[in-house]
């Protein structure tokens, strides 16, 4: 009866160390499987390129300071645009030419690929063995010795099957039927509709080569500069420099004119939801509003030069008395030298008349 407590202590503290465990993945040591040493037999590889998504299974890791995609069986890959790539926890890589959509499953080491659109590269060493599903046939890479395995298959842009063994030999076998067919070392071979009797050779037709962007060579690194006591020459230069005047600050252009500006002012709109037909605004009350700037005045001091102008004077000349008797008659003499004034016929006859009678005096 007493060692009944403690048994039931510790059960309870296994059952909360294994639902902590369950629940976090990371209370309880992983076991030796789940270490990178040793991964789990249902991860791909990790995958990157330009624009891919992937849907399903996976896991995300730091590697090298970068995060990455690592696809498990299961996951389902969509490239966008470009190319992206599968680099296998065997060995070896898997390249992708985009658009292209496909699943990965695996098990018991051997890695199957059912390829919807696109086109694949695959570059392994050994292991996995890799299967290629299409809608109507499959495509498995047979190795010849103990040498690699270089295959490409996908579909081209009219949807023609491509399949070429650039390293070993693939066998083709049609789904429904069953037949089969191999494809040599060095071949390429082309099928519509998935159709072995329609089978051909195309060299030169299948092409999905991993981009490697070349990057520049890094610069030179810098020479080292020794410092020296500065010569004569270029003591004299700086001073030289030194003299010259500051360079002049380029003149300002002048602003631009005013131009002037109008203002409309208008009665404010008003809105009746009562009425069927809204008032309108009178247009005596719209003010046309023009602001100017007034400028100064101009005035110009200085003189006028050339000839004199003679004007007409219009003063009467007085004509002084000759006699004191005022039944003579009144004579008028105009002064010797004064200028006639009067150009009229009356005038000139009056001035003659005068003119003699001063002559008989």
């Amino acid at each position: 009866m007493p060692k009944r407590p403690r048994l039931s202590y510790f059960a309870r503290q296994a059952a909360v160390l294994a639902a902590a465990s369950v629940l976090s993945g990371s209370a309880l040591p992983a076991p030796a499987a789940a270490r990178p040493d040793n991964p789990p037999t249902d991860i791909v590889g990790a995958i990157e390129g330009e624009t891919f998504t992937v849907s399903g299974p996976m896991n995300v890791e730091l590697v090298h300071g970068q995060a990455k995609t690592v696809l498990r069986s299961g996951s389902d890959v969509r490239v966008k645009s470009g190319q992206a790539r599968i680099d296998l926890v065997e060995g070896g890589n898997i390249v992708i030419c985009g658009p292209a959509h496909f699943s990965v499953l695996k098990l018991a080491g051997a890695l199957t690929l059912a390829l919807d659109s696109g086109i694949i590269h695959a570059h392994i060493a050994r292991e996995p063995a890799l299967t290629v599903y299409t809608a109507q046939v499959q495509a498995k890479p047979v190795a010849i010795g103990d040498g690699p395995l270089d295959v490409l298959a996908g579909f081209d842009a009219a949807g023609t099957l491509c399949i070429r063994a650039g390293s070993g030999a693939v066998r083709i076998e049609q789904q429904l039927t069953g037949r089969s067919v191999i494809v040599p070392q060095g071949g390429e071979v082309l099928l519509a509709n998935g159709q072995i009797d329609t089978l051909r050779t195309t060299p030169g037709h299948c092409s999905c080569e991993l981009q490697v962007e070349s990057a520049p060579p890094p610069p030179p690194p810098p020479s080292p500069e020794l410092s020296v006591l500065a010569s004569a020459d270029d003591i004299r230069k700086k001073q030289t420099d030194t003299d010259q005047p500051a360079p002049q600050p380029a003149p300002q252009k002048p602003l631009a004119t005013q131009e002037p500006i109008y203002q409309v002012f208008m009665p404010a709109l008003a809105y009746d939801a009562t009425a069927k037909i809204q008032p309108g605004f009178d247009p005596k009350f719209i003010a046309l509003v023009r602001r100017v700037r007034v400028r100064p005045a101009l005035v110009f001091q200085g003189r006028v030069e050339g000839d004199p102008i003679v004007v007409a004077s219009t003063v009467v000349p007085q004509i002084p008395a000759t006699s004191s008797d005022p039944h003579a008659p009144s004579q008028t003499a105009s002064k010797p030298g004064a200028p006639n004034s009067d150009d009229s016929v009356l005038g000139r006859v009056r001035n003659f008349f005068h003119r003699l009678w001063a002559r008989i005096s």
